[in-house]
């Protein structure tokens, strides 16, 4: 049996860079944001162009045309979630049944709004990347076209990181360098390593 790991934290924790450390590890990662990526430019375009026009040409979305029709309409979102949501969890469920196949030890699902949708319920521990906000914050203004206001916005659809930590069962701080991230990780592999159902929280 596959030990399901969800991994999740907020923007700008690393989360991106401690998914790239278990792929490392050998560890199979199903990447919600990436499968999003993907579906627009296949399978996902032509029902989001019919639900909104203009958003798509040529079979590919236009990810700026479609933040521009949805933005500041909470209805429009939800509609854009009820098209997308079922294919990327489709995509999740043919990950984790090749995994299974295949008889793989350990997988990650790295979905970025994991706890704040349930998604921790299809996993049998969950890992949050976190850091000091001050960190966070310097992180996410580093990138380009981002604003306090930007930042404001993405931070309010997001589960505070302190109760992400608190429904943890194992923390990766990525505020102390690459080296103890990469440590913290192959802890946590050691600490699944032959189990086969859900762990007790211990973090």
């Amino acid at each position: 049996m596959t030990f399901l790991l969800g991994l999740t934290g907020s923007i700008g924790m690393g989360k991106s860079t401690t998914s790239a450390m278990f792929r490392a590890a050998g560890v199979p990662v199903h990447d919600a944001d990436q499968t999003v990526h993907t579906l627009y430019a296949g399978a996902a375009a032509r029902p989001i162009e019919a639900a909104f026009p203009g958003t798509a040409a040529g079979g590919v979305v236009d990810r700026a045309k479609l933040a521009a029709a949805v933005l500041g309409r909470p209805e429009a979102l939800a509609e854009l979630e009820g098209i997308v949501h079922p294919l990327v969890r489709a995509a999740e469920q043919a990950f984790v049944a090749q995994c299974r196949r295949a008889g793989v030890p350990a997988a990650v699902l790295d979905v970025p709004l994991l706890l704040e949708t349930g998604g921790e319920s299809r996993c049998d521990a969950v890992v949050v990347v976190t850091a000091p906000a001050e960190v966070q914050r310097e992180r996410v203004l580093a990138r380009p076209g981002m604003t306090d206001e930007k930042l404001a916005a993405i931070l309010a659809r997001q589960m505070p990181d302190a109760q992400k930590r608190s429904r943890a069962h194992f923390l990766v701080d990525t505020s102390r360098g690459l080296v103890a991230a990469e440590r913290q990780v192959r802890s946590i592999l050691n600490a699944v390593a032959g189990r086969s159902g859900r762990v007790e929280r211990v973090g």
